[in-house]
């Protein structure tokens, strides 16, 4: 861990500018060679990418491992080869025709620029330890020349495996400056799942935070010949063994590797070479490993971060709470190097973040740009609701007054209006700055949500309290980002426009225009880690990547985000139904459902699984029995008694069965067709979650793992081989 020594150097006022002496910049240059220009600059209208004569469809070929010299010119934009490079993505003028930068440049020119800036906040004791950028260049240095002694390999990885720390991002970045990959790895994960990801990466060193985390290592240690140590960073160590370091042992080990040796490893590095691999989550089968290069880091945390305005800390810094999981892209883009890039402080939340201490976290350090998926939200609109439910008669109607005009002065400012009535600047003095304020935002400019999708609903209850929570789109092989809506620029269920240097296609659109989303710009990965197939059905001859995602552009240039074309349900008939929608729809119409998935994949009817909003243990993430203050309100207005989701399912009470199925006849009302018309429901007996396998890191439904557990209910919807006459929907025995 951080020592306290080093804590207290920290805790005087950052000045302005200082000198900073560091190790002297490598060569890291790209040549003409290494580059695929592109002679567009960024325009509305989406350009055609010639391909390029030398970009065939065949991975990079180099010479021998970390040798800079006997590397020939990258001949693609893709490969899968570990110690590959690839043609850079560059435009000929605007933002996109920016010189490339390896991470180690981008460092060193910050560690200058912001040396005496806080960077990292870590809470111990009670009390916020931080560390200046310049201390933060040094740890990382230490780290990258411990690394080298513990045998770090080029193009190796370093896995890590623990909760968002100061620990963490310097673990990070000196796996990178030693050469080696920087992998996250998901604190959920099994031991078997970790031992994939170690395996196929040829993981050197695992860096964990506890031994929780410890034990699932030891147990596949033994089947992976490429492990040479194992370092632990959140607490002190219970057992001895050899090759086992605490965090101090580990910082010590490189005192006697040469700054040189270091150096001479950084020169070698080029900005169009990978240095971090993110894991994708598994989904739909075995994890890939995202090939990230120093450019597509450096390049797109520097252009979205302009793009976003994040200030300057020099201007005015940053502050951002760390607590989503750094194994995925989102949180590795915003915590680490989009904050490097521009100077921003970050606070790291505590371990239990998601089970209830955030909100605590939020109100300490009032940030002034917050990321939250769209659970996150959820969870906060909840908490706010059940509050408003016990407050008084008066409270509850200056609220509702305070929300009506809220909701309706924003949507006229989506639309252009920039008008402020009276109503509204008393609404924000009576309601809004002070939800503001007890939420924990109220210095936060720039509120996003992105990872996975998020309800109409949830968008207007934020709006109408003053809150835009403001969408973006990406995903790991776009470097995070592609899209993002701006305070001055955004719609209710779009994901915005493409940041600046970045195109879009819809490819192959239908009638009503929606295709499948393609991207192209230097934010786009490199391959998948020795997976040429799975990377030449990713990146089109052209150079474009297919991200699987349906959606269309609107007249404004709007992206919106339709589905999946993985998971469009096929019907018998031969329908395509995009399931979203429908899942939506039904969960705003009947505000008792968590979570709605649709089924009927080759199946003569559609139906759908239920489970209704019940609160959730604090240790354990596990869904309880109890329904939560909201859904019992909710039960009390229909004159139902039930207090538990047991009670609603075993007497199949008969006034929530009739809201349910009021609504889903609703929502069937303005179905385009009779087969995308939900016949049949079932309320299962558990909402949906991480430990139940139904959900992801993100808390992005696992359809395929859905299907599995509940596949006898499923079965059961289709038992009679007719479908159900007239097609009024029922509920499901």
């Amino acid at each position: 861990m951080l020592g306290e020594s080093d804590a207290r150097v920290a805790l005087a006022e950052p000045v302005p500018t200082a000198c900073f002496n560091s190790a002297p910049r490598g060569n890291c240059e790209v040549s003409l060679d290494d580059v695929l220009l592109s002679s567009s600059p960024r325009t509305d209208d989406v350009p055609s990418i010639e391909a390029s004569a030398e970009a065939k469809r065949g991975g990079c070929q180099t010479g021998t491992l970390g040798s800079k010299a006997s590397s020939p010119p990258a001949s693609s934009v893709w490969t899968t080869r570990p110690d590959g490079e690839v043609r850079l993505r560059m435009d000929e003028q605007g933002i996109g025709s920016h010189p490339p930068k390896t991470v180690h440049q981008l460092f060193q020119e910050v560690a200058t620029k912001y040396a005496d800036y806080y960077a990292l906040a870590s809470k111990k004791g009670g009390q916020w330890l931080k560390l200046t950028y310049k201390m933060y260049y040094e740890e990382c240095w230490k780290a990258a020349k411990s690394f080298l002694k513990l045998g770090l390999e080029r193009f190796h990885g370093v896995c890590i495996l623990g909760f968002n720390s100061a620990e963490w991002f310097i673990a990070d970045i000196g796996a990178i400056l030693a050469g080696g990959f920087a992998v996250g790895v998901y604190t959920t994960n099994s031991p078997e799942a970790c031992h994939y990801v170690a395996e196929n990466c040829k993981a050197n060193v695992v860096v964990v935070e506890n031994n929780k985390q410890l034990q699932k290592i030891l147990e596949i240690q033994h089947k992976l010949p490429q492990l040479k140590a194992i370092v632990q960073y959140g607490e002190e160590l219970k057992e001895t063994r050899p090759n086992l370091y605490s965090w101090s042992e580990f910082m010590d080990l490189g005192k006697d590797i040469p700054d040189a040796q270091l150096h001479a490893i950084i020169e070698s590095q080029k900005p169009n070479q990978c240095c971090t691999l993110i894991y994708t989550s598994g989904t739909t089968g075995q994890p890939k490993g995202v090939m990230l290069s120093h450019d597509n880091l450096t390049w797109t945390a520097a252009t979205a971060g302009r793009f976003i305005m994040l200030t300057d800390a020099q201007e005015r810094q940053e502050l951002v709470v760390s607590y989503l999981p750094l194994s995925h892209i989102a949180a590795q883009m915003t915590d680490i190097w989009a904050a490097m890039t521009f100077g921003v402080q970050i606070f790291f939340a505590q371990p239990d973040a998601l089970k209830g201490s955030l909100a605590q976290t939020l109100r300490e350090v009032r940030p002034t740009a917050f990321l939250g998926v769209p659970r996150v939200w959820e969870k906060m609109e909840e908490k706010m609701k059940s509050i408003g439910a016990k407050s008084s008669t008066l409270r509850r109607r200056v609220a509702a007054w305070a929300k009506g005009v809220g909701l309706q002065t924003n949507l006229k400012r989506m639309n252009g209006c920039s008008e402020l009535p009276m109503n509204f600047r008393l609404a924000q003095h009576l309601v809004y700055k002070k939800v503001r304020r007890a939420l924990g935002l109220d210095r936060c400019t720039k509120c996003y949500t992105g990872a996975a999708p998020i309800s109409r609903e949830t968008l207007e209850f934020f709006l109408s309290l003053n809150i835009p929570v403001l969408e973006m789109y990406g995903m790991s092989e776009s470097s995070g980002p592609h899209t993002i809506s701006l305070p001055h620029a955004f719609k209710l269920t779009s994901c915005g426009k493409e940041f600046s240097g970045c195109r879009t296609l819809i490819h192959k659109p239908d009638g009503d225009g929606v295709g499948e989303i393609c991207f192209s710009g230097r934010h786009i990965f490199m391959g998948y880690l020795n997976m040429e197939e799975k990377t030449k059905e990713a990146i089109d001859e052209d150079g474009w990547l297919h991200s699987g995602d349906l959606g269309k552009h609107d007249k404004d240039g709007f992206l919106y985000v339709t589905g999946r074309i993985k998971e469009l349900i096929i019907t018998a008939g031969g329908e395509n139904v995009p399931p979203v929608p429908i899942e939506d729809a039904v969960k705003d119409a009947v505000p008792i459902i968590s979570n709605a998935m649709l089924v009927g994949d080759k199946a003569k009817f559609l139906a759908m699984l239920l489970t209704l909003k019940c609160n959730v243990d604090v240790e354990t993430g596990e869904p309880e029995d109890d329904l939560t203050p909201e859904a019992v309100e909710y039960c009390q207005k229909l004159g139902s008694r039930a207090t538990r989701v047991s009670e609603i399912i075993s007497t199949k009470d008969r006034a929530v069965y009739a809201a349910i199925q009021k609504g889903i006849s609703a929502v069937n009302e303005g179905a385009v067709s009779n087969a995308q018309k939900v016949q049949k429901w079932i309320i299962l007996e558990k909402d949906f979650s991480l430990i139940g396998g139904e959900l992801g890191p993100t808390m992005k439904l696992k359809r395929p793992a859905v299907l599995l557990k509940y596949k006898d209910q499923i079965a059961q919807f289709y038992a009679d081989l007719e479908a159900p006459t007239p097609p009024a929907p029922s509920p499901q025995p």
